[in-house]
């Protein structure tokens, strides 16, 4: 009927990103060092002694574009500043760092709008209520982040199906009505996600925590990714989802998010640790950092003749994302 899914691409031009940290013994956390520092951070402050902490780039001088209904993959040996570009996109960077440079979303700028509410950053780290079961977890994150542009949306759709003598298919209608519904305590989209995500099994078992026996390390990872899933947001800046998972389900799930990129013409950056082949043949481009810069960015397709023509072949028989 002539309605659009609105599209996000994310572009992101000489980013610049240094940390101040003390290195060698004075990093270790000791009694002595804490209050050494605390010390110096005084006498820092009152201008009576030059600051011992040593400047250290995270990013230098990035730039690129996170084009919509495409999967990018973010690949990356450790230490390279994956998690640090993420964060910047995502809005959600540490105050203390010195951040330089140009990140818009769609042309604006991160100032002229709420980045949180249009981009999900799903972190390495799980931080959950340990009470909660897996399926009031999911519920929860969804209604606390609603269901954004689709109730206008679906509003839309319906007059315009009824102008046109249009009549819906009744399973994608009745999904879609449910979807849109905002404050309901259970919720058709919940479902969804426990089923593409495999945590049906585990649906009404506590997420627990070291005290509390709970949901395993695996699973706790998919309610990670399922969190934010249940959201509008329209841009997902995942870290390293696949840690603590088997390949096979790493792949289901990056399967699933293919699906929502394609279809509902979203926008995907994934950082993955060594992704199986099937995995990796899953993502339409590549972007790899080396030591907070861009070594190499453009479609999965062309990564190997380009490294080729730098002289660097890949045997055969090796994976190309482990070369």
């Amino acid at each position: 009927v002539g309605i659009e899914i609105p599209k996000l691409e994310v572009r992101f031009e000489h980013l610049k990103v240094k940390a101040e940290a003390y290195i060698g013994s004075r990093a270790l956390p000791s009694f002595f060092n804490f209050f050494i520092n605390y010390l110096e951070s005084i006498l820092y402050g009152l201008h009576f002694l030059s600051s011992r902490k040593k400047h250290l780039s995270i990013l230098r001088d990035v730039s690129g574009i996170i084009r919509p209904c495409r999967m990018t993959l973010l690949l990356g040996p450790p230490s390279s500043g994956k998690t640090t570009l993420l964060l910047a996109l995502a809005g959600k960077l540490d105050r203390d760092l010195e951040f330089s440079g140009r990140v818009t979303y769609n042309g604006h700028e991160m100032d002229d709008f709420v980045p949180q509410r249009t981009a999900a950053y799903i972190g390495q780290h799980d931080v959950h209520i340990p009470e909660m079961t897996v399926r009031e977890t999911i519920a929860f994150s969804a209604r606390c982040q609603g269901v954004g542009p689709r109730f206008e949306m679906l509003a839309e759709l319906s007059k315009r199906e009824k102008a046109a003598n249009i009549t819906p298919d009744p399973d994608i209608d009745v999904f879609m009505k449910a979807t849109s519904v905002a404050g309901k305590e259970t919720s058709v989209l919940t479902d969804y996600i426990l089923k593409i995500l495999g945590l049906e099994i585990c649906a009404d078992t506590m997420v627990g925590n070291e005290l509390i026996r709970g949901v395993s390390g695996g699973q706790k990872k998919r309610v990670t990714t399922g969190e934010m899933l249940a959201g509008p947001a329209k841009l997902l800046l995942m870290d390293e989802i696949s840690t603590g998972l088997d390949s096979s389900t790493t792949y289901q799930i990056v399967k699933s998010l293919r699906q929502f990129v394609h279809i509902l013409n979203g926008t995907a950056f994934i950082s993955l640790l060594q992704p199986a082949p099937e995995s990796y043949d899953l993502f339409d481009d590549i972007i790899l950092l080396s030591d907070g810069q861009i070594v190499y960015q453009g479609p999965r397709e062309h990564v190997l003749e380009f490294f080729e023509s730098m002289g660097f072949k890949c045997p055969t028989r090796k994976g190309v994302a482990d070369f």
